[in-house]
């Protein structure tokens, strides 16, 4: 099929804008790719060093240039997603050998859970995360010994974070290699119930965390479709992932199967130079994860983490990208909080297979991208199975198994993807309308203005905000306090939406990749740390948030708006770490840009 005249259009447009950056990109990949491996350069007390604690036989292997992985974990045992990794290198280790090569755990990264700090301090440190995960798998990289990498990592910040930190080493063939959803608890639609029973105090903290137990389990990722799964989706879509790796559960014989063939991959790439990491980033592999984020209902974090992973290959993109690609692709997926089914329902539907077959032939998906397993997207219509005692792979699902949870392009869910550009006098933002009802994309109320979640959490409690309103909560920015999710304000929002009320939140702040029905719009950009319209907003200000229209509107008159003074930045926070990332919030990027400490390319290039 041919490709889309939209999707032409928008990834024509990224190359030229890209054009100098890529090229400045690509020059210092080409000129690590000529100096040939790192171990060449090693001299024999470096390489004595890399090799002393491995066994006798790695040693051998390693002296005679056998290729040698380098494995970055974000292995923890406090995270359900990350602690399948504990056996992960073993296992990678033993496949590596029977390849004809070794590897090498060369770091690990932190790995921090948005569910476990949602509404607490540490919070603040969340999108900043991404960034040290960058860095630690740079340093990991770094020792410039091994031929090839394999990034072991799910979540949220990780896989971005190890995403921007491989590409400083996109020479090397890299795959990314992740442990899986848990299998399904309890429904999401009852977990979301119980939390907005407790909002109201109709039921007790005991039967919420007994609720929360049942949804969150098991080892693997939370089952919901948010940025973890999104990310899943983006690294099969990109080319990272051998195909069909995004949603097989953990501790299952095809997990580990596809965790030996990632490994047995890296060495077969490494000994033939190709796929190198910065050959499969490129602009093409970025259009293809953002149609894939709207096609699917993804997170809005990505609106973050695409611009900061491309930057980081030298590629330009902005949110008119985002919202373009949106205004040509359908939404195919109802995966919570965009519907009722989990990932794992997802996947039994058809998945990712269906998915990449149907967006290759509506002309949607750029089919001749270079992936890691050899081959154009194409590879990945396919899933895998377990063949006697090998692991191989087949066409997956020709037709969805299930159409209230997955749909052709023929018949889909809506006709536009799931996330839009919003502007006006406030700035610009990004709203997620797959699960915002249509007769709630048009708000018109006036403001009530918070500084911070608990402003409003108590104005919530007091009853204040039981009419019409526009939430206003800023100084939410990454440089004023690191961007944290405010998903907390989910649960009474949605109170107060279901008592027929109509309600938007406007922010600088982010929302979580779960956050559903409430018209949101979100990261607007300029932030009030900037002396913007947002930080002239006082209480009873009309608001216009129209997401059909892609409109932002602040209905002051723009000489009232100018006369006012900006509000007072909150003072900032001490504890729980975050004294420690002021650096990193004195440094932080737009959030258009990424949000993040690497500002590689110049304002002028965007």
């Amino acid at each position: 099929m041919a490709l889309h005249p939209k999707i032409a259009d928008v990834t024509a447009r990224i190359e030229e804008r890209s054009r100098e950056t890529r090229r400045n990109y690509l020059d210092r990949i080409d000129a690590a790719r000529k100096a040939g491996p790192g171990r060449q350069h090693l001299s024999c007390g470096n390489l004595a060093h890399a090799f002393a604690a491995v066994p006798l036989g790695d040693k051998l292997s390693i002296r005679g240039r056998a290729p040698n992985i380098g494995i970055v974990t974000s292995y923890n045992d406090m995270l359900s997603a990350h602690q399948p990794f504990k056996d992960y290198p073993d296992v990678i280790k033993d496949t590596a050998r029977k390849s004809g090569g070794t590897a090498q755990v060369a770091g690990g990264t932190p790995a921090m859970c948005d569910g476990v700090t949602q509404g607490r301090p540490g919070m603040e440190l969340s999108l900043f995360s991404r960034d040290v995960i960058a860095l630690s798998t740079a340093v990991a990289l770094t020792h410039d010994a091994f031929d090839a990498g394999l990034m072991l990592g799910t979540c949220d910040k990780i896989v971005p974070g190890l995403v921007i930190g491989a590409l400083s080493f996109g020479h090397l063939p890299i795959i990314f290699s992740p442990a899986g959803p848990m299998p399904s608890g309890i429904s999401n639609k009852e977990k979301a119930k119980v939390r907005e029973q407790f909002a109201l105090g109709q039921v007790t903290r005991e039967t919420l965390l007994e609720a929360e137990a049942a949804s969150y389990h098991s080892a693997g990722t939370c089952t919901f479709y948010g940025t973890a799964n999104s990310n899943q989706m983006m690294m099969e879509l990109m080319g990272l992932h051998l195909p069909g790796t995004a949603f097989i559960n953990p501790d299952t014989p095809l997990r580990e199967a596809l965790v030996r063939a990632a490994a047995a991959r890296c060495i077969d790439l490494a000994k033939s130079g190709e796929s190198f990491m910065a050959q499969v980033v490129d602009a093409k592999s970025i259009v293809n994860a953002i149609v894939g984020l709207m096609a699917t209902g993804g997170s809005t974090n990505h609106a973050l983490h695409l611009p900061a992973m491309a930057q980081a290959a030298g590629i330009i993109v902005d949110w008119n990208d985002f919202s373009d690609i949106s205004s040509v692709t359908p939404l195919l997926a109802r995966v919570y909080p965009n519907g009722t089914a989990d990932i794992n329902q997802f996947h039994a539907a058809g998945g990712m297979a269906f998915i990449t077959r149907e967006l290759l032939l509506a002309g949607l998906l750029h089919g001749d991208t270079v992936t890691v397993a050899g081959a154009g997207l194409g590879a990945y219509t396919q899933e895998p199975w377990i063949d006697g005692d090998r692991i191989a792979w087949r066409d997956g699902a020709m037709k969805s198994l299930d159409e209230t949870i997955l749909r052709p392009v023929s018949a889909p869910f809506e006709m536009e993807g799931g996330i839009r550009l919003l502007q006006g006098n406030l700035g610009r933002g990004v709203i997620k309308i797959s699960s915002v009802p249509p007769d709630r994309r048009t708000i018109d109320a006036p403001a009530a203005v918070f500084e911070s979640q608990a402003d409003f959490s108590a104005a919530f409690k007091a009853g204040k905000l039981d009419r019409d309103v526009v939430a206003v909560v800023r100084f939410q920015g990454p440089r004023a306090n690191g961007m944290p999710e405010l998903h907390a304000l989910t649960p009474p929002l949605t109170v107060l939406q279901n008592k027929g009320f109509r309600v938007a939140l406007v922010t600088d702040g982010r929302m979580s990749g779960a956050s559903g029905a409430i018209p949101a719009a979100i990261h607007v950009t300029p932030g009030a740390d900037q002396d913007s319209a947002i930080a002239r907003i006082q209480d009873g200000d009309r608001i216009v948030l129209d997401a059909e229209h892609g409109r932002l509107e602040l209905m002051v008159d723009p000489s009232v708006l100018a006369a006012r003074p900006p509000a007072a930045a909150p003072p900032e926070q001490h504890g729980w770490g975050r004294e420690l990332f002021a650096p990193f919030r004195a440094l932080a990027g737009d959030a258009e840009a990424g949000g993040g400490i690497f500002n590689l390319l110049s304002t002028s290039a965007r």
